[in-house]
């Protein structure tokens, strides 16, 4: 098995990563689903970037394509949809949110109007 400078790039920006992510989730600013989530994904990345012609050889078989390399590429552009599917999800889930906060919050403006107007009538 060759050993390529570029193995050792990716295996160092893995790992960067890992401390970057694994840093988000010790401050706090990072769910535990969304780590183990990175984690899966990154661990994914590293184990590519030791095997990388042996993984490109078994996807291709598997997916039945002609050259190892359009493998990787086909599995990075699913993982990329993945991930794309989850940030809408998220986007979505918060924009939910933003509009339940909205109402609650005119409803009580509403109420408290309200009930200035009886203090003022009742002065």
């Amino acid at each position: 098995m060759d050993v390529y400078a570029v193995q050792y790039i990716a295996i160092a920006v893995v790992l960067a990563l890992m401390l970057y992510v694994l840093g988000k989730y010790g401050k706090r600013e990072l769910e535990w689903g969304d780590l183990l989530f990175w984690v899966v994904i990154l661990v994914g990345l590293l184990v590519v970037s030791i095997f990388p012609i042996e993984i490109a050889m078994t996807i291709k078989q598997l997916l039945g394509l002609g050259r190892g390399l359009d493998s990787l590429f086909v599995v990075a552009i699913g993982l990329a949809y993945l991930m794309i599917f989850k940030v809408y999800l998220a986007v979505d889930r918060t924009e939910r949110e933003i509009t339940e906060l909205t109402r609650k919050i005119a409803i009580e403006l509403e109420e408290i109007r309200e009930m200035l107007e009886e203090i003022e009538k009742k002065s």
